[in-house]
């Protein structure tokens, strides 16, 4: 069917209208307008909403899809059921012989046969009916619930409810049984076998009560039963949609507030965009489409349609792989490019925002330099360079020191020059402090002098091992080396032995001779918790 002429468009043009269609699509634009000024849904195809060229029709719409043609014999009204029109008080020649109606015979009478009709008897003549003729049409010949009256819907509420108090009154009327016999039988306890089954059968009526309700009121629950790979046996599990949750249409009733649809059961806006976040669970379709991968997604969606209407032989579902590959070396290359096109701009007219230095007052973020001007805009003061001043306070000297902090400096320590001392809070001792620091510090050299030569020449001294693994270890025990390498083995082959199932021992048999080298072999050995270089241990 071809469609409404349409002007020529230019790309720029196309373009525009591909990208509101996308945005009416996602939520982002309101709704287009047809003839008649209702909205059309954005994900009705153009072949569908765009009218034949015959109809001259300006705008999209769907008055062309609809059936414009309407007989006016066809009527959607329906029986008045019950209604009477006339009540005789005499049988009347051509009724009906059993109940004396006129507009039926006997054949099709449906009240109950009389042993004596209302021809002969001339009682209970029963009324006339209302007979009514319609011409249906195709919906309304095919309405199953045409005529249907809703009102008697209460007749089955009535009884439901009826059911349900009746039950719950028998389950009352059990529990004070029970209790009533749990009580007699506190009291006496020598209780007969009768007794016993007629309390067994009243327990097995409560479960049996419990079951029923039970049953009723876990009918939200949805299951599923699907068919598993192996033996062909089925399993039940739970379907993924929980309908305890409120329906996202139920979250905010304002009709102003955001656009549910029922067809795609979206609601793309946030129904909730005062709330706290902290407490929404849901925030829109679009919250999901703006975050995450989703962006990444539709740029590389976006990337394949325009790589194929460029020629390439390229499809996002047919090879998703291929198309993931494109778009990354085309990012590559788009940033090779840029990059290319800043050096060769660089090259030809230069950087202007390398070469030229910004000033001193700007790098720093502030200046206290005062400037004066005349009239002609000469500078008449502050033409002078003023340093920064930071913000401690300068050219204050405490505790009766004549230099401030930091302005001398000896191994790697910070102190006063006036009097060469390293603590921050010192007392100024002037230049006897400074006297006393420097004979102190010629001491500890000729000690340490002194020292040196003392342990020039040391006394052989026999290498012994003390044992660590104990706090009262004596000190005059030594442990053998020999002993000691062969304390490690046996140690090592007994944590491979734990180790490993197959070599366990089930006799167990305790040796209580332990020699000093096995302690300090199994104190080597054991791996304490709090040692931070135990996860590099093998």
């Amino acid at each position: 069917m071809a469609t409404a002429s349409v002007a020529f468009k230019s790309r720029e043009d196309h373009r525009k209208q591909i990208e509101l269609e996308e945005a009416r699509k996602a939520g982002l634009a309101p709704a287009g307008l047809g003839e008649d000024g209702k909205e059309i849904n954005p994900h009705i195809p153009q072949y569908m909403s765009s009218a034949p060229w015959y109809l001259n029709a300006d705008r999209p719409s769907l008055k062309h899809q609809k059936k414009w043609k309407s007989d006016p014999n066809y009527t959607k009204s329906w029986y008045d059921r019950g209604a009477k029109i006339f009540q005789a008080d005499k049988y009347r020649k051509g009724a009906c012989e059993n109940c004396g109606a006129m507009t039926h015979d006997s054949k099709s009478c449906m009240e109950r046969p009389r042993r004596v009709g209302a021809k002969w008897t001339n009682k209970h003549i029963a009324p006339d009916e209302k007979i009514e003729t319609f011409e249906l049409d195709y919906d309304g010949k095919r309405d199953r619930w045409n005529g249907y009256d809703a009102s008697t819907y209460a007749r089955v509420i009535e009884r439901y409810e009826a059911r349900d108090e009746a039950r719950k009154k028998y389950l009352k009327e059990q529990q004070l049984k029970k209790l009533e016999k749990s009580n007699q039988n506190g009291e006496d306890a020598a209780a007969s076998d009768e007794d016993e089954e007629e309390e067994e059968d009243d327990d097995l009526r409560v479960d049996e009560a419990k079951v029923d309700e039970s049953k009723q009121m876990d009918f939200a629950k949805v299951e599923k039963r699907v068919r598993t790979t192996g033996g062909g046996s089925t399993g039940t599990v739970r379907n993924l949609r929980i309908r305890e949750d409120t329906a996202k249409y139920l979250l905010n009733l304002d009709c102003n507030s955001a656009h549910y649809d029922p067809k795609t059961r979206s609601m793309r806006e946030d129904p909730l965009p005062d709330a706290d976040p902290n407490e929404k669970f849901y925030g829109g379709d679009n919250q999901y489409r703006n975050s995450g991968q989703a962006l990444e997604f539709k740029e590389l969606n976006i990337h394949a349609w325009e790589a194929f209407d460029k020629g390439q032989d390229v499809h996002m579902q047919a090879a998703p792989s291929q198309a993931e590959l494109l778009y990354k070396s085309f990012k590559v290359r788009k940033e090779k490019l840029k990059y290319q096109t800043k050096e060769t701009i660089i090259e030809k007219y230069g950087n202007a925002a390398d070469e030229d230095k910004l000033p001193r007052e700007l790098l720093l973020g502030q200046s206290e330099r005062q400037v004066e001007y005349d009239r002609a805009g000469r500078i008449i003061k502050g033409q002078e360079v003023a340093l920064p001043r930071s913000k401690y306070e300068e050219d204050v000297y405490i505790n009766n020191h004549t230099t401030v902090w930091g302005s001398w400096w000896k191994d790697h320590q910070w102190g006063y020059k006036c009097c060469k001392q390293t603590i921050r809070n010192s007392y100024c001792t002037g230049a006897a402090g400074i006297e006393a620091a420097e004979a102190a510090s010629d001491l500890m050299k000729a000690n340490i002098a002194r020292k040196e030569a003392a342990t020039e020449d040391p006394a052989p001294v026999e290498e012994k091992r003390l044992a660590t693994w104990g706090t009262d270890v004596p000190d005059d025990l030594v442990l053998d080396e020999k002993l000691l390498a062969d304390a490690l083995k046996k140690e090592d082959l007994r944590k491979r032995e734990e180790k490993d199932e197959r070599k366990r021992k089930y006799n167990v048999r305790w040796n209580d001779e332990v020699t000093a080298e096995d302690m300090e072999a199994y104190r080597m050995k054991k791996v304490h918790h709090d040692d931070p270089m135990k996860d590099f241990l093998n």
